[in-house]
């Protein structure tokens, strides 16, 4: 087995397990060391017991490396392929056997912790048809927001990627910053060339009920939002902490999204879980579309579908009204409405 994909997929389960990120980030470290030796260096290390002084590399994964040179699964690998092997949600079989895609996906061009490439090659092997590269805009500066020129080489290498890959397609997307007087954080021209525009709130969630109602209503009605991300905000669980959801008129950004065609993201990071129960049941009754999101940030989470596939079907979204359900054709056609 090659030893620099075996270090990378236990990275991968690791991160689908939400492992500690210093305990992932060891092994994705490890295989870029390795990755940069000639093909003739990383045997004789293994041989003459030196493979640890290789920066990046220590006892587990050197263990891993003398494995995989064996032609071998590693141990650790194939127990972690059984662990991964079982559900990370006990419920929302059905609607996870029918997504086919992910609308919101970071890389390391923003915040991510992974190239374009490696989160191509994650999505392909879970069996996606198709997932949208959504990083950042310029306002949010503390993820590496993407500026328009940034942006348009980025454009540039997602047409690259697509051009080497048959029955799976990147598509051009953003996640944008709506602003506080409610409009889009990237120019217009710029989101003109995107395939998806998933519009989100990340700053100044304690704002009053009406200030953030009028914001978010802004970002609905620009003809370029696809879908409203992570619509309160929340945080549940997770290394940041906790946070509460945003206050704003439930009731009416609903029914805006439903009459301007925006889908109503269900997120499925698990320290999100957002929208709540309670405002599913809310955009489900006003007639609203829904996306079911993965907002990962590195290869495994792209699994974490799962989760909100659990929460929709417990909360009896039907699948019509899931657009990450429908076809590419189908779904690039709703897109085009926008257009």
């Amino acid at each position: 087995m090659d030893p620099v994909e075996a270090l990378e997929e236990i990275s991968f389960w690791l991160e689908r397990g939400q492992a500690p990120s210093f305990k992932v980030q060891a092994f994705r470290k490890a295989a870029d060391a390795v990755r940069q030796l000639p093909p003739e260096e990383l045997p004789r290390l293994v041989r003459t017991g030196r493979i640890t002084s290789l920066k990046g590399v220590g006892s587990r994964s050197a263990e891993v490396i003398a494995q995989a040179l064996e032609d071998r699964v590693p141990e650790y690998l194939a127990a972690l392929r059984e662990r991964g092997s079982e559900a990370l949600a006990s419920g929302g079989h059905t609607l996870r056997t029918a997504l086919r895609g992910d609308l919101h996906s970071h890389s390391n061009w923003s915040d991510g912790g992974s190239p374009i490439e490696t989160m191509v090659a994650a999505a392909r092997t879970l069996g996606r048809d198709y997932i949208a590269l959504t990083d950042h805009s310029p306002n949010l500066q503390i993820a590496n927001g993407l500026s328009a020129e940034r942006l348009d080489k980025q454009l540039a290498v997602v047409d690259g990627l697509n051009a080497l890959h048959d029955g799976f397609t990147l598509l051009k997307g953003i996640e944008v910053d709506i602003l506080e007087d409610g409009t889009l954080d990237q120019s217009p021209e710029m989101l003109d060339r995107l395939d998806v525009v998933v519009a989100s709130v990340h700053s100044k969630l304690r704002a009053d009920k009406k200030t953030m109602t009028k914001r978010m209503l802004g970002g609905i009605r620009d003809p370029h939002t696809n879908v409203l991300g992570h619509c309160t905000g929340r945080l549940v669980q997770g290394s940041r902490g906790t946070r509460p959801e945003s206050e704003f008129d439930a009731a009416k950004v609903f029914t805006e999204c439903a009459e301007w065609g925006v889908a109503v993201e269900i997120n499925s990071r698990p320290e999100r879980q957002d929208p709540p129960d309670t405002l599913i049941k809310m955009a489900l009754d006003a007639g609203c579309l829904f996306s079911i999101d993965s907002d990962a940030h590195a290869p495994g989470q792209l699994d974490f579908l799962q989760y909100g596939a659990e929460r929709a079907e417990a909360m009896g979204v039907p699948k019509e009204r899931i657009v990450t359900t429908w076809p590419l054709e189908q779904l690039k056609e709703w897109l085009s409405l926008k257009k």
